[in-house]
């Protein structure tokens, strides 16, 4: 069994830092330097999405310099204000072909255990985008 492990220590008010093994984060609100909660989920979307879809790029030889992964999510407007569509946009770059990448790409969200968490509260929309 896999365990993650973080912890969190805050000011009096919503201001703090997220540690992890060997890294931290400012948490707080919508400000300069900080990460607000949504933030960090979508950007843990993001880390495992991509996690996953490198070691199924390595595994089906697909060529690439780099990606870039643009996430956007929209909340409900009721209480508990869970995300109601999340977009997300892999962009390639550097790609020789584009044979394969939709496939791994379509296999990434499928194996991405965050991904799958969100899907469970969400429509998530996946565009591949090629940038030589």
């Amino acid at each position: 069994m896999s365990e993650t492990r973080v912890h969190l220590k805050f000011e009096r008010q919503f201001e703090g830092v997220l540690e992890a093994e060997g890294a931290q984060a400012p948490i707080g609100k919508k400000t300069e330097g900080c990460l607000a909660p949504y933030d960090l989920l979508l950007g843990a979307l993001g880390s495992c999405y991509y996690a996953t879809f490198v070691g199924l790029a390595d595994k089906m030889r697909l060529a690439y310099s780099r990606a870039d992964i643009a996430i956007h999510g929209v909340k409900r407007e009721e209480v508990p204000a869970t995300l109601k569509t999340v977009d997300m946009v892999l962009t390639i770059h550097g790609a020789s072909e584009g044979k394969g990448f939709q496939r791994a790409a379509e296999l990434a969200a499928k194996y991405c255990s965050v991904h799958e968490t969100i899907a469970r509260v969400a429509e998530i929309r996946l565009e591949v985008v090629f940038e030589a």
